[in-house]
């Protein structure tokens, strides 16, 4: 697929959110309520795809968001999001998030997650994605075939009706 303006690179997408948990962010049992986390890894995905389009984007689905371990109250969390794969109107995004430790600065993942993010216009519509993205490093080409591989499993599932 070639795209009018040729290829971005994906550290250009690359997104950081820090977040100092407080009790707002909590849930009864004095951990991160899932659905907060939840809304901080839309928002990391919705600017990481914005970046990357240059335009606006919306999420379609959230793919593989697998909690590891709990935050609480007081917690540095670091939600990092890149640009992995480019279709011709969706993207998809992967967002790693962190507990980053106060004295030494050591991060420690809590979840990741993957979401396809589509371009659209002003009225909502999708848009075609003028850039595509070049894979880089080995991690970066791993992510592009892993993306290939989770676009084929859903679209196996779509058929089969899940």
């Amino acid at each position: 697929m070639s795209y009018p303006k040729g290829d971005k690179r994906i550290a250009d997408s690359v997104t950081e959110i820090t977040k100092l948990i407080q009790y707002r962010d909590i849930n009864g049992q004095n951990r991160l309520f899932g659905g907060r986390l939840m809304e901080w890894i839309d928002e990391a995905a919705g600017v990481a795809a914005m970046r990357h389009c240059g335009g606006n984007a919306v999420t379609l689905m959230v793919d593989s968001l697998k909690f590891k371990h709990g935050a609480f109250i007081n917690d540095i969390v670091v939600l990092i999001a890149k640009v992995t794969y480019v279709g011709r109107t969706s993207m998809e995004v992967r967002v790693d998030t962190y507990v980053e430790e106060k004295e030494t600065g050591l991060r420690r993942a809590i979840n990741h997650a993957y979401l396809t993010c589509v371009h659209v216009d002003e009225d909502g519509r999708p848009k075609p994605i003028e850039y595509g993205i070049k894979p880089e490093s080995i991690t970066e080409k791993a992510e592009w075939e892993g993306a290939q591989k989770r676009i084929s499993i859903r679209k196996q599932r779509k058929a089969e009706g899940y």
